[in-house]
């Protein structure tokens, strides 16, 4: 009886835990080669920071007080227009971005202001929480989705995820935890071989609803060839012929991928939510989505992401932002000033004026005098 009720005890526990989405155990990472991709010390300002002029918004918002989380390969952080707030290696490798992208992504999205430099990231005055979650181009589904609930449990206000994979449960269900803990999800659109357009399939986690998912844009503002467009595209971002931080104190050009159009939508959504507080992560989605501009058919979504607009829209929520006017100095001729005075003119109106006076007296006398006289025959008046 006994063997039996604890026959029925195992079984029990077996099947409760048969019904969590379990994250796999990591064995101890081996050491990896860390060799990322040379960089350049000298870069123009992209093209990119150009077309969005999210510089513009800076008088109003620049991320201030939002945190994002950045889940990629982690970034440099010894880089001079990189300051990571917080740090989680789920390698066990170390801090190192041995591949480069997650340095680059975490540029797109918070890079500091450089006199020397032309470039800066979308708000800067945001903090970024970095997950360093693979050493390779791609990443571990379990790891990502491990990384996902715990940044939602520090309270992040944005999630970054540059990077695709299939549909897996415990990742959908990594994804509902953070919207429901209102926290704003962007995801790349992902990518694909502009010849096997046909056979495309929505990748993951872009695809679940409630996610942002961004798709790659060129100069033009058109849909690049390379972006996925069987993804449920929420709006464009620049993805061609991108520049942005890269490591050992770096600069990159010439990268292109829905990768790197993820992170300007993410820096927007901090803009918005250092501004807008108050809104829900939906509510910011939304506002993304409903400022965006030029869509151009499949794939492209509500088109490119306009940071100003973003910011600036008054929607029919009612919500719009109180942005100080510099007081500017009118123009010398902006008012009429009133002319000098004529004095020859003024003499004559005088003149003109004293007469008409005079003669009002000699009417009003003239009232009052002639009654009397006629009534006393024209006689004189006797003396007092």
């Amino acid at each position: 009886m006994r063997r039996a009720m604890i026959g029925q005890m195992v079984l029990a526990g077996v099947l409760a835990l048969s019904a969590v989405p379990l994250v796999p155990a990591r064995a101890l990472a081996a050491p990896v080669r860390c060799d990322p991709e040379r960089g350049v010390y000298t870069v123009a300002e992209p093209w990119a920071q150009r077309r969005l002029d999210y510089k513009s918004v800076w008088p109003i918002t620049r991320g201030d007080g939002v945190t994002v989380a950045v889940i990629d390969s982690g970034i440099d952080s010894t880089h001079p227009q990189l300051r990571p707030y917080r740090y989680y290696d789920k390698t066990g490798t170390g801090k190192p971005d041995c591949v480069g992208h997650g340095t680059a992504v975490a540029g797109i999205i918070a890079a500091q202001e450089d006199p020397r430099v032309p470039f800066a990231g979308v708000a800067p005055g945001a903090r970024l929480v970095v997950f360093k979650q693979t050493n390779e181009s791609t990443g571990d589904p379990n790891v990502l989705a491990e990384c996902i609930v715990q940044a939602a449990d520090l309270g992040v206000d944005v999630i970054n995820i540059s990077m695709q994979t299939g549909d897996h449960p415990y990742l959908k269900n990594a994804v509902n935890y953070a919207l429901a803990k209102d926290v704003v999800v962007v995801a790349a659109a992902g990518n694909i071989d502009p010849e096997k357009e046909r056979n495309a399939q929505p990748i993951y986690p872009a695809s679940y609803p409630g996610v942002l998912a961004v798709g790659a844009a060129g100069p033009d503002g058109r849909r690049a060839d390379t972006s996925n467009n069987a993804t449920p595209v929420g709006v464009l971002a620049p993805g061609t012929d991108i520049t942005s931080t890269w490591t050992g104190k770096a600069f990159i050009n010439g990268k292109s991928g829905t990768s790197f159009a993820a992170p300007y939508v993410a820096g927007v959504a901090a803009l918005i939510r250092a501004h807008y507080p108050k809104l829900s992560q939906e509510q910011v989605r939304r506002r993304i989505e409903t400022t965006a501009d030029g869509r151009s058919g499949k794939g492209t979504g509500a088109g490119m992401v306009n940071p100003r607009l973003a910011v600036t829209a008054i929607l029919p929520d009612g919500s719009a932002p109180v942005v100080a006017q510099p007081d500017v100095p009118l123009d010398a001729d902006a008012i009429a000033r009133v002319p000098h005075p004529d004095e020859k003119v003024m003499s004559v109106s005088s003149s003109l004026a004293a007469a008409a006076l005079a003669g009002a007296g000699v009417v009003a006398f003239g009232a009052v005098v002639v009654p009397l006289g006629r009534k006393r025959g024209w006689k004189a008046g006797r003396k007092p």
